[in-house]
C-alpha cells in the first residue's frame, strides 16, 4: 500500500520546504519514492476522483494550445482581441447587445446587481441562491441593498411568489428593484425551471418595474438538458451571467451580458470592484473554445450523473436523492453515516465529495470525469 494517503498528505501540507532545498531534492524524488512507496502528492491529487465541483477541471491540451496561441492586448484599454471576440459571441448567442469578461461568477453576478440597482433598494431571490447563500454577503457590502428571500421549489420560483413579494409604495419599505434567478439550481440538486415560468415571471417584472436577472451559472446544462435556445433566454431577462469555469471547462471567467447602455455601465463598476484585467485574452480563449467544443458533450455528464444516483439509490443509508436532471446528485444521508462521515470514507478510497450539510452529500459530474472513474465509484458505493 501507498504511504501517501490523507494523513501522510496533511503532514506534508504543514512542512515548509525552502525552495533552493526543494530543487536540490526534486531529481532525486522518483527514486526515493519507489524506495520507500510514496507516491508524489501531485501525483496523489491526479489520481482522486474529484466529485466536489465542476469548478476543478483542468483545461484540455486542446484548449491549453488555442489559449496559447490566442491575441491579446490591453483589455482595461478595450484592446484585447480575444476578449472583445469572447464577449460578442456569448452576447449573440442570446440575441443581447454586449458582454462584460469577468474573473468570475460571482464578479458577474455582484455587477448585476450593482448596476440594476442602488443602494437601499431589495432584491427578491430565492432563499438557496448563490448570489445569497455563497457569494460573501455581497448583496449588502457592494450594493447596499437588502434581501427579499422566497421558499422555492429547489431553488425555483413561480411568477406569483413574485408578485406577492413586491413592496407596495411606502416609505417604511424598500423599493423592490430586481428578481434574480437561478437556473440551473445548484443547492437544488441541478434542477432547471420550466422555460414558461420564465416567461410568466418576466410579465410580472415588466408590469412592476423590476428589472430580471439570471444566474446562469450552469445554464448551459438546462440548455442541453432542455433542448432549449439561448435566444429566448435573451429575450426575457435583463441581464445573464455565464460561467465558463464550470461545465464548460475553462480555468477561469464568466461573462455578463444584457444591453450595451447596461454593460456600459456594468464595466465601470468592473474597475472600481477591482476586476478590469490587462491581458487576459488568454483566458478568454478558453472560453471561446470552451463554447464551441464543450457545451454538446455536457450531456455526458448529465448520464454519469444518473448512473451515480442509480448506485446511491440501492443503499440502505441513502433516505432520498433530489431528482437528477443534470449533472448535480444531492443524496441524503442517515444510518450509520452522517455527510461528513461519508464524505471521510469515501476520501479514504480516493473519491472526493462535498457534505452539503449534516445530513447531505453533493457529487457533481464534469468533463474530467471519465466513464472508468464513474463505474469505479459505483464500485466503491456498493462496497459501502
Amino acid at each position: 500500500m501507498s504511504v501517501c494517503k490523507g494523513t501522510i498528505l496533511k503532514l506534508i501540507s504543514q512542512i515548509l520546504i525552502p525552495r533552493h532545498l526543494f530543487t536540490f531534492f526534486t531529481p532525486f524524488l522518483p527514486h526515493l519514492s519507489k524506495k520507500i512507496g510514496f507516491i508524489p502528492c501531485r501525483d496523489y491529487l491526479r489520481n482522486m476522483i474529484d466529485f466536489r465541483s465542476d469548478t476543478v477541471t483542468k483545461p484540455t491540451p486542446a484548449m491549453l494550445a488555442f489559449m496559447q496561441d490566442a491575441p491579446v492586448g490591453d483589455d482595461v484599454f478595450g484592446e484585447d482581441p480575444s476578449i472583445n471576440a469572447l464577449e460578442k459571441i456569448t452576447a449573440a448567442k442570446f440575441g443581447m447587445e454586449a458582454g462584460l469578461f469577468c474573473p468570475s461568477g460571482t464578479l458577474s453576478n455582484q455587477l448585476a446587481i450593482k448596476t440594476h440597482t442602488q443602494a437601499g433598494d431589495e432584491v427578491i431571490c430565492d432563499e438557496l441562491s448563490h448570489i445569497y447563500q455563497y457569494e460573501g454577503g455581497g448583496i449588502a457590502s457592494n450594493s447596499g441593498c437588502s434581501v427579499k428571500l422566497l421558499h422555492g421549489n429547489r431553488g425555483r420560483l413561480k411568477a406569483n411568489q413574485i408578485l406577492a413579494a413586491i413592496n407596495p409604495e411606502d416609505v417604511h419599505k424598500p423599493i423592490s428593484r430586481l428578481v434574480s434567478l437561478e437556473n440551473t439550481t445548484n443547492r437544488g440538486g441541478g434542477a432547471c425551471y420550466q422555460f414558461s415560468d420564465f416567461e410568466d415571471i418576466q410579465k410580472v417584472t415588466k408590469a412592476h418595474g423590476l428589472a430580471l436577472h439570471l444566474d446562469g451559472a450552469r445554464l448551459f446544462n438546462a440548455l442541453v438538458h432542455k433542448n432549449e435556445s439561448p435566444l429566448d433566454y435573451g429575450k426575457v431577462f435583463d441581464s445573464i451571467s455565464i460561467c465558463l469555469s464550470k461545465g464548460l471547462g475553462a480555468p477561469v471567467g464568466s461573462v455578463l451580458i444584457g444591453s450595451a447602455p447596461f454593460i456600459k455601465k456594468a464595466r465601470r463598476w468592473r474597475k472600481v470592484f477591482g476586476g478590469g484585467m490587462r491581458q487576459a485574452g488568454f483566458l478568454a480563449a478558453a472560453g471561446i473554445f470552451a463554447l464551441d467544443h464543450h457545451v454538446d458533450r455536457l450531456a455526458e455528464d448529465h448520464q454519469h450523473a444518473l448512473l451515480l444516483k442509480d448506485a446511491l439509490a440501492k443503499k440502505s443509508f441513502v433516505s432520498e436523492i433530489l431528482e437528477v436532471e443534470t449533472n448535480i446528485v444531492i443524496a441524503s444521508i442517515g444510518e450509520k453515516y452522517t455527510a461528513a462521515s461519508l464524505v471521510a470514507a469515501l476520501k479514504e478510497k480516493d473519491i472526493l465529495a462535498i457534505a452539503m450539510s449534516p445530513t447531505q452529500i453533493r457529487f457533481v459530474l464534469h468533463l474530467d470525469i471519465t466513464p472508468e472513474q464513474v463505474a469505479r465509484t459505483i464500485q466503491i458505493i456498493e462496497l459501502l
